[in-house]
Order: C-alpha cells, then structure tokens, then sequence
C-alpha cells in the first residue's frame, strides 16, 4: 500500500516542478496537463504515476488537485514530496503489491518501452482502474515516418536497438490497440500524438534537423496522424 503524507503547501509544490528531472521528450508533460488529463479525473480523484521518475509528474497530477500517489522501480531518484512505493513493474502481478486500490487515473509515460512484457503491464494497469477510470500511457512513436525511413535503410527499429539497450518493447499502434489492449482487457478511449501538429510547429523533436525537410517533402502525398510526432499518447479505460 502507499502510504499517506500530509498535505504540503500548494506554492511549494508548484516551484518544485521546474526542478525535478523529467525522462521525456522536452514539452512532454505540459502537453498533457494542457490538452490531456485536464479533461479526465475532476479534483479529489485519486492518481497514480507508474514509473515516476523524479516524480515531476506525480507533482503535476496533485498541482490538477488530484490526490497523487507514485510508483517506481527504482527509488533513488525520486525526489518529490508526493507518497512512493517501490514496485518492480516487470513481476506479472505488481498490481497485487498495492492491496485493494483502486485509481481513478494512471500514468505511465515512456515505461511501457522498458518493460519484458507489454501485454502483462497492461493487464496490472487494468487491475489498478475504477470502473469508471481512465490511464494515459505514452511510449516513442516507431510509427512515424523518421522510424519508418530508418527501419528501411538499416533494418533497426527506432529508439529500440543496440544504442538504446533500456528499451526492450517496441509499441506499434496497430500491434497495442488490436492485440495488447484487448488481451489486457482494455480499450482506447483516445489516440495522439506528440507533437502535435496542429499545436507545436515541429513534427520531429528527437530527429537530426537536417533530415526534417527532406521527411516533409516526402510526406507530401501521404495522409496519417502517425507519421509525424515523436510520442503515442494512449488514453485507455477498462472493458465494461
């Protein structure tokens, strides 16, 4: 179970946001506090932020007057004054480790990636729901077209290889939607991208600048939401 703390003061709890270190691609979290969780979970709800980091999300979620609670594998660099448990994400019943809680809202953002069994992962998020509950997830997007470039000329998947040995999952839109999330029982509620085009200019933040406009001029012909953006943003609710 994860223990309750007290309340501390709110002013503190925002100054500390722009301190602690945030493992996503830059403008991440704004992004979905601006144009994401605002919509889901009202003030008072109860939240958990798997794979937390140094908790600047957990922050965020008690910021929205969500009560926020985190989780991690690893507890030391979590740095924020937001109640922790130490959870090894990749244990098939990891759910189990927190009792009966039930969340209102779960967060997993670039952990999916990380972890031995996607399908699993996704059914402990399924367990840790409400009924009524909602989780964002968000993973790097191997469908974009930079991806699918670099998957043709050097038959590696981008953000999972050999450079990049902590990510051990690669998460296909297709593949996530029509197999993971219904063995998990689960279903999507809501896609996106990030960026997104229709709010940040750029399409690629995490690919070489010289090659963007030669991706952009590729994509002239095609249509599709996944070609552009470094980020699936997944936001899933359990099978009724």
């Amino acid at each position: 179970m994860i223990d309750n703390q007290s309340t501390p003061n709110l002013e503190h709890s925002k100054s500390m946001v722009p301190f602690l270190k945030q493992k996503t691609v830059l403008g991440l979290h704004d992004f979905l506090v601006n144009q994401v969780l605002q919509r889901y979970p009202p003030p008072g709800k109860v939240a958990l932020d798997l794979g937390a980091g140094s908790g600047a999300l957990a922050v965020r979620l008690r910021n929205l007057g969500l009560d926020a609670r985190a989780a991690d594998m690893n507890a030391s660099e979590y740095m924020a004054d937001v109640p922790f448990v130490q959870l090894d994400l990749n244990r098939p019943d990891f759910a189990a480790c927190l009792g009966e809680s039930k969340f209102d809202l779960v967060t997993a953002l670039e952990v999916i990636e990380h972890l031995e069994s996607p399908t699993g992962f996704l059914r402990n998020v399924a367990r840790l729901l409400s009924q009524d509950g909602i989780a964002v997830i968000t993973t790097p997007n191997v469908d974009n077209a930079a991806a699918r470039i670099k998957f043709l000329l050097t038959d590696r998947v981008w953000m999972v290889s050999r450079f990049t040995p902590e990510h051990l999952s690669p998460i296909f839109y297709d593949i996530i939607s029509h197999h993971y999330l219904p063995r998990a029982g689960l279903r999507l509620v809501e896609h996106r991208v990030y960026p997104n085009r229709d709010i940040i200019p750029e399409d690629f933040l995490l690919t070489r600048s010289w090659l963007i406009p030669f991706l952009k001029a590729a994509l002239i012909p095609f249509r599709g939401s996944m070609l552009w953006g470094n980020t699936h943003i997944f936001v899933v609710s359990r099978v009724s």
